[in-house]
């Protein structure tokens, strides 16, 4: 039984934010919003007093009873500190019918009198203080229509989409997908029509090439906050239209990614294929950096399957490629792949060995230390090799080193809007469990709360 010490206490407001609970406001489903309530610490007992219920209401509330009446839902509402919007309560009959004698002269149309009512009821409701009756609404989506393409484009709206995925992609690293890829997505449905505007040859092969990179970088963000399905379909898309232009360098580029997808999914053979045919690609595009990101990426897959040869031959092959590469006239989308991202890779790929020595397991955190002197403005990535990091002092039996970096590497986890650092986090909840202290049991409960929340 939950033990209430702060009965009076208000509810904090995060408590009615959570996805699972305005679910349930929205479907007036008392049972399992007092069943969270219970989960946050919140006893039946508090409730019951809250709400003015009596004990047994509670109780057959908990077995299955449905509450209808708008009286008992209000009380509830307002006892528990819930914004009556959440549970549709802010707008009543009588204020309807009143509306509804303003509005009969307004229209003959009954869609627009329809629109018209609802515009009235919300400033009403707004202007007399009842705010809340749209807030249960604010998550979802004001509209879901396009703006009119151009019928005609040219060189200067490729560039202003080139521009604008270039913005969005400085963001993605920056902070991490789920701060960006709603945006890239609404940006793709629009600029997609631009395929049927009026375009000279040359317009429309750099729209394809610029769609190819904006479909490229919405399976990216899409995979960073684990919507996995979706990510697949738009890197089959840019690969589509990567090929379709002979643009090489962008279709490696594509299919490193699937790669890194399949790799995070634990699929160490698939994602090796992915590498694979990025590399063919990545050869005939004649440029260094790309090959160099195959080499290092199809290094991390083979350690993963626990081949020292291959890996090294990769590893060995990628940096021979990035010291004479010609980075500044890469293409943006590899430019990021420098010196201390190389070292970084290095490193995970050498603690992702199954059977890491001691000194493979010193060399990996050496180099994933220098990840430091990454570029401004790459945070997810200094966010992502922590758990790497954290893990290695472990395995290498540096038991403070890692449980410190842990504990640093869950508050980076809580930076950024991706669900891949989590992830890399509950790889290594079975090295901190076995641990005998406090910091390790703390840091062991931190991770499973990170992998309780909801995807970003």
């Amino acid at each position: 039984m939950n033990v209430d010490p702060f009965v009076n206490e208000p509810i904090s407001p995060a408590v009615w934010e959570r996805q699972e609970m305005r679910a349930a406001l929205a479907r007036r489903d008392l049972k399992l919003v007092y069943e969270l309530l219970q989960r946050s610490g919140v006893s039946q007992r508090s409730i019951s007093r809250r709400t003015g219920q009596s004990p047994s209401e509670i109780y057959k509330i908990m077995n299955g009873r449905q509450v209808q009446a708008h009286d008992v839902l209000t009380r509830v509402a307002d006892g528990l500190g819930i914004p009556r919007g959440y549970m549709g309560l802010a707008y009543d009959e009588s204020t309807e019918a009143v509306l509804g004698r303003a509005l009969a002269t307004i229209s003959t149309d009954a869609d627009e009198r329809q629109e018209v009512r609802r515009a009235l009821a919300h400033a009403a409701n707004t202007t007399m203080g009842a705010d809340v009756a749209d807030v249960a609404s604010w998550w979802q989506p004001v509209d879901s229509q396009i703006a009119t393409a151009p019928d005609r484009i040219g060189m200067a709206d490729v560039v202003h989409l080139t521009a604008l995925t270039s913005a969005m992609r400085a963001v993605d690293y920056q902070h991490g997908g789920g701060a960006c890829r709603d945006a890239i997505a609404a940006q793709v449905r629009w600029a997609q029509q631009l395929l049927l505007a009026d375009a000279s040859d040359e317009t429309r092969k750099h729209l394809l090439i610029a769609l190819a990179d904006l479909h490229n970088l919405a399976g990216w963000t899409s995979f960073d906050v684990g919507m996995y399905s979706v990510a697949r379909r738009h890197f089959s898309r840019a690969l589509e239209q990567a090929q379709a232009t002979g643009h090489q360098s962008l279709a490696a580029n594509v299919l490193n990614r699937l790669g890194r997808l399949h790799l995070h999914r634990g699929l160490h053979i698939e994602a090796l294929r992915f590498f694979q045919l990025g590399q063919i690609a990545a050869q005939d595009s004649g440029c260094g950096v790309t090959v160099a990101i195959l080499c290092a990426n199809e290094a991390w897959a083979y350690a993963h399957l626990g081949d020292r040869a291959q890996m090294n031959r990769s590893l060995v092959r990628s940096r021979n490629e990035l010291e004479n590469a010609d980075r500044d006239g890469a293409e943006e989308w590899v430019r990021f792949f420098d010196e201390a991202e190389l070292s970084a890779i290095t490193g995970v790929t050498l603690a992702a060995l199954p059977d890491a020595s001691g000194s493979e397991l010193d060399d990996a955190i050496d180099h994933m230390a220098s990840a430091s002197e990454r570029s401004i403005g790459m945070t997810r990535s200094q966010v992502l090799i922590m758990p790497n990091i954290a893990r290695a002092h472990l395995r290498a039996g540096h038991t403070d080193a890692g449980v410190r970096i842990g504990h640093e590497a869950v508050d980076g986890a809580l930076t950024v809007r991706s669900v891949r650092p989590a992830d890399r986090l509950i790889d290594m909840v079975g090295d901190v469990a076995t641990l005998e202290r406090d910091d390790a049991r703390d840091l062991h409960h931190r991770i499973q709360l990170l992998a309780a929340r909801p995807r970003t």
